[in-house]
Parts: C-alpha cells; sequence; structure tokens
C-alpha cells in the first residue's frame, strides 16, 4: 500500500513513502548504491554521474519532472544515519533528500523527503521552474524496482543487464526497449500458435 504526497512549491519539504519487500537491512545495503538509487528515477535524464570520493558525487543532466525540463549540474554528499541516508545538495533550489527506513509487518517502509530550506520563503516564487516535482513518480518506480529485485536478484543474468544495460539507459530509451521486448514475446507466441495449429491441422 502506498502513501504518497506531492510536493509543493510552497513547503519546506515534500515527502512520499512506499512499502517494499525487503528487510530494513536490505533496503538500507540497496540504498547504500546512491547511483542506481537516483536513475531509477524516470524523470531525470543524466549525462554524467561522478564519484567524488569520501561519499561525494555530481551528477548533471536534465529534470523532466516540470512542464517545462530543466537543466542541473550539481555535487552532493551522502551520509549514513541512524535509521536511513541522507543527500545534501552542494547547491539548487532542494538542499537535502532523507530516506528514512522502518520495520514493517512485512517487509520494510522507506520514507523519501525532500527538504526546501535553501532559500528564504519569499524567495521561493522566482524559483518555481526549478523544484523538482518527480518525487512521487520516483517513489513509484522504486517501489516497482525493489519488488522485481527481491524476486530476480539472485539470477546472475538478471542483474548485469539491470546494472550494465538498462541502468545506463535514459528514461525514454528503457520505455522503448520494454515495448520492443513485449513486442517481441507476442511475436515469438504467435509464431508458437502457427506452428500448434499446423500440427494439429496437418499431422
Amino acid at each position: 500500500m502506498n502513501e504518497m504526497v506531492n510536493p509543493t512549491a510552497a513547503e519546506d519539504a515534500a515527502w512520499a513513502a512506499i512499502n517494499t519487500p525487503l528487510s530494513a537491512e536490505q533496503l538500507r545495503e540497496f540504498c547504500l548504491d546512491v547511483e542506481r538509487l537516483l536513475r531509477i528515477n524516470p524523470m531525470l535524464e543524466f549525462s554524467a554521474f561522478k564519484s567524488l570520493g569520501d561519499n561525494r558525487y555530481s551528477m548533471a543532466g536534465r529534470n523532466i519532472s516540470q512542464e517545462i525540463p530543466f537543466e542541473f549540474d550539481l555535487s552532493f554528499a551522502v551520509k549514513e544515519l541512524p535509521d536511513g541516508i541522507q543527500i545534501d545538495y552542494d547547491s539548487g533550489v532542494k538542499s537535502s533528500t532523507r530516506l528514512t527506513i522502518e520495520d514493517a509487518l512485512q517487509g520494510s517502509k522507506l520514507t523519501i523527503t525532500d527538504a526546501y530550506e535553501r532559500l528564504p520563503a519569499e524567495d521561493r516564487e522566482q524559483h518555481l521552474k526549478e523544484v523538482d516535482r518527480s518525487l512521487v513518480r520516483w517513489a513509484e518506480y522504486l517501489q516497482r524496482y525493489l519488488v522485481s529485485w527481491q524476486r530476480w536478484h539472485r539470477f546472475g543474468p538478471w542483474r548485469w543487464y539491470m546494472r550494465r544495460v538498462w541502468q545506463p539507459m535514459k528514461p525514454m530509451a528503457r520505455r522503448i526497449t520494454y515495448i520492443l521486448l513485449w513486442i517481441s514475446v507476442v511475436e515469438v507466441a504467435l509464431i508458437a500458435l502457427g506452428a500448434a495449429i499446423w500440427y494439429v491441422e496437418y499431422r
């Protein structure tokens, strides 16, 4: 069951919460791979992502969560917390993203909170076009990924594909690949059906 709240520029923070099939310990380990975590967001098109060492990173690309997409070029630090992790951005409208992990009856609960505390309230109206509105979609896609991860992560070829092929793709390329894969599955099924009909009719 998802519990999500849409981000609004007038607030100091926006948050979204999801249930996951992973244990709290497994989810924490998963979230420490920050590049994978951020690349799952379908509203971010990355042109660069680099590790700067000492839990610091830089990333650049385009955020398509607004009606008019905007470019981003940010560096940030990641710190571990007793109940999750926090991403602190060096610049930009968003000051931090906190991922809070809790035990749940089945699996765990992940709450993602984007804080917009860097700018005074009176200055935020001038930067509405730079607000990241991808939080809800990111949480939704992250939940889907974690369900698949729980089911398939022990399968080596799946892990290789997701890490080496799927992860570097832009969101549009992922959608196209998904459609093509389903078309291929349907074609194979139709060929098999045709072969079965031929066998029944002419054996």
